[in-house]
């Protein structure tokens, strides 16, 4: 089964630090390309053009459409790394309520899944 590395990007494509650094070296993001399917990797922007945080709102458009990419590729493995949590500078707990509907075949990293435990047990 082919694996594809999830990781939080910008929209200008500068993959030089953290996950998406990772991800140019180690899994064929494109540097110049902020957004989607590179290589063995996707990126899901969680900064601008200029480097900026994106609101909550704008992170939930772009993961929305990654969720669902892997719903119509159900044969891909996507390994989510902690989106947003890093250079973004959100907790997991902001963001990983927006993979809660993500499909099977999307891994979730332990920050998130842990932060979707922890909300379910505060709701009951």
């Amino acid at each position: 089964m082919r694996e594809i590395f999830v990781f939080g990007s910008n929209l200008a494509g500068r993959h030089g630090k953290g996950a998406a650094l990772y991800a140019r070296q180690h899994h064929g993001a494109v540097y110049g390309q902020g957004e989607g399917l590179q290589g063995d990797s996707y990126a899901i922007p969680t900064k601008d053009m200029r480097l900026q945080t994106l609101p909550l709102p704008a992170i939930r458009a772009h993961v929305a459409a990654f969720v669902e990419f892997a719903q119509r590729n159900p044969k891909v493995r996507f390994r989510l790394s902690a989106i947003g949590c890093g250079l973004a500078g959100y907790l997991p707990e902001d963001i990983a309520p927006m993979f809660r509907e993500a499909p099977a075949n999307v891994s979730l990293p332990d920050e998130f899944t842990i932060a979707l435990k922890e909300a379910t047990s505060h709701a009951d």
